[in-house]
């Protein structure tokens, strides 16, 4: 059984920071049967490629001794870049005022996907502006989340 993204960022975590890095957020994405691995890595510095390869050398040593995915798997590291997924509800507070787009898990009023401007994240609640209107949505609800550039 595949270890969740979670599992996989704890793994991960103390060697991303061990190289001064902030561990982002995972995304596993299962492709008939092979899968990818990406993994984002920031800083408030950027991120360089060098700091690509370290984290790739890093965390390939321990993803092979702790093997948590099963079959062949690819492995990417990579910047947040400008359209930022945002994974954790805590990165959300950082991004007031931005444009966001949000895909939810189950429709709210009939709608799954949302884009407007972040108004506040409080309480495991996210307020946006939609559309003219204020919509609040349970960050639980939501699925994929990224700032829109």
């Amino acid at each position: 059984m595949a270890a969740s993204t979670d599992m996989i960022a704890d793994l991960l975590r103390p060697a991303v920071e061990a190289l001064g890095l902030q561990l982002w957020g995972i995304e596993h994405l299962v492709r008939g049967h092979s899968s990818l691995l990406r993994i984002y890595i920031d800083s408030a510095e950027g991120i360089t490629i060098d700091d690509c390869e370290k984290v790739s050398r890093q965390v390939s040593g321990i993803l092979d001794v702790e093997d948590p995915l099963p079959g062949e798997y690819t492995l990417e590291v990579s910047s947040p870049g400008l359209d930022r997924p945002l994974f954790a509800f805590e990165q959300c507070s950082g991004f007031i005022g931005e444009l966001v787009n949000l895909r939810l898990r189950t429709p709210i009023e009939g709608r799954r996907k949302f884009k407007g401007v972040l108004e506040k994240a409080e309480n495991e609640i996210i307020t946006m502006t939609v559309d003219g209107a204020l919509q609040e949505i349970p960050w639980q609800q939501v699925d994929k989340a990224n700032i829109a550039f």
